[in-house]
């Protein structure tokens, strides 16, 4: 499986974000749009201002970014993900953080653990 790269041009987002599925618990929303069987998984995070400062919302995005490397291998690769932060995943730690992606990723059908057949 070949690495996520990232949504980085606001019509990518915006794409995802007006025909993609979301849900969303209580320190993050994940928006999935399902793509060509080909296609290359790609990953966007965005932290609004509101959150914190920029240590604070860097600091969420490397931990965001890092749960998605450790799990690479678990996650669909024709996807799009958008990942927004709520205001409650400011003072949360690695592993709150990871367990709220890997729920939405259960939720949305995307993630699955090793045992599973994707």
């Amino acid at each position: 499986m070949k690495q996520f790269v990232s949504l980085k041009k606001n019509c990518d987002f915006g794409m995802v974000y007006q025909r993609g599925k979301s849900y969303g618990n209580r320190l993050l929303i994940m928006y999935v749009l399902e793509k060509d069987q080909d296609h290359e998984g790609r990953v966007g995070i965005s932290v609004s201002k509101k959150v914190g400062n920029s240590v604070v919302r860097h600091r969420i995005k490397r931990l965001i970014k890092e749960s998605f490397r450790r799990n690479l291998m678990n996650w669909k690769t024709n996807y799009d993900y958008v990942i927004v932060v709520r205001k409650d995943a400011k003072d949360k730690d690695y592993k709150q953080i990871e367990s709220a992606l890997m729920h939405l990723g259960k939720h949305h059908n995307v993630y699955g653990d090793k045992g599973e057949k994707i």
